[in-house]
């Protein structure tokens, strides 16, 4: 559970962090009716677009991670995107070209929203919703990280989805009102995302580390079951063995 509400605490605090990297388009939204209702209607349907986008993202990156979970890798899963969450704050030159921003397929997906923009209806605002939320994003890829860690394609969908919800209000507020943060507001919030994220990792690392932490760090045997059944199962089937063979010998 711990695991799932750091999706929602990142979305919350980056959202900030997408105010400023997304909020032109945020802010040129074109918002479908002439009433208040309608509007925030419009606002919705582009941030629940974005959402379904992040969720799709969290199911297939946790089937990744529950992959490599059934193999018995989930542990040092947990414990390396944690400490590549922790690496992307303390050493930040590492991840410098990792920000996808030149990338062809960026391009595309911009030409697609521009093509949206044209003209106004709730789908069309839905669909550059869905568009927007596969643009590279710095923040976008720490949770993909999480959602990998979680070891659970239902886990990392969740993660993901709260993530989205997470930057809702803000998103929203800036598509119906305009930028309402201040910049030094702002900037005072960003100085904040990064050690939210360094404690993001360190739950991620200590959950892979089963230390027997109630709720922090679970025991492997909870972290794992799928590997810890198939060891209690090959346990009994050498017992009944050993017992069978005893039994002959008699």
């Amino acid at each position: 559970m711990e695991i799932i509400l750091s999706g929602f605490v990142l979305g919350i605090m980056g959202s900030v962090h997408c105010a400023g990297m997304c909020g032109p388009i945020a802010l040129s939204l074109p918002l479908y009716g002439k009433g208040a209702v309608a509007k925030v209607s419009g606002g919705l349907m582009y941030n629940i677009g974005r959402t379904v986008t992040y969720g799709i993202m969290g199911a297939f990156f946790g089937i990744i991670g529950q992959g490599l979970s059934l193999v018995g890798f989930q542990q040092w899963v947990s414990v390396i995107m944690g400490a590549l969450m922790i690496a992307s704050v303390l050493i930040p030159s590492l991840f410098k070209n990792v920000n996808g921003a030149n990338i062809p397929i960026a391009g595309l997906i911009r030409k697609g929203i521009q093509k949206l923009f044209v003209k106004k209806s709730f789908g069309r605002l839905f669909f550059i919703g869905l568009l927007n939320g596969l643009l590279p994003c710095g923040l976008v890829y720490l949770a993909i990280a999480g959602a990998i860690g979680t070891g659970d394609v239902t886990t990392g969908t969740l993660f993901m989805v709260l993530f989205g919800l997470g930057t809702l209000p803000l998103m929203l507020g800036i598509s119906l009102i305009g930028n309402l943060v201040g910049l030094k507001v702002r900037e005072r919030i960003n100085k904040l995302i990064p050690v939210l994220v360094v404690v993001i990792g360190v739950i991620f690392m200590l959950r892979g580390l089963s230390l027997g932490i109630p709720y922090l760090s679970p025991p492997e045997t909870k972290l794992n079951p799928q590997v810890h059944m198939k060891h209690e199962e090959g346990v009994a089937n050498e017992a009944v063995k050993g017992a069978c063979c005893h039994a002959e010998e008699e």
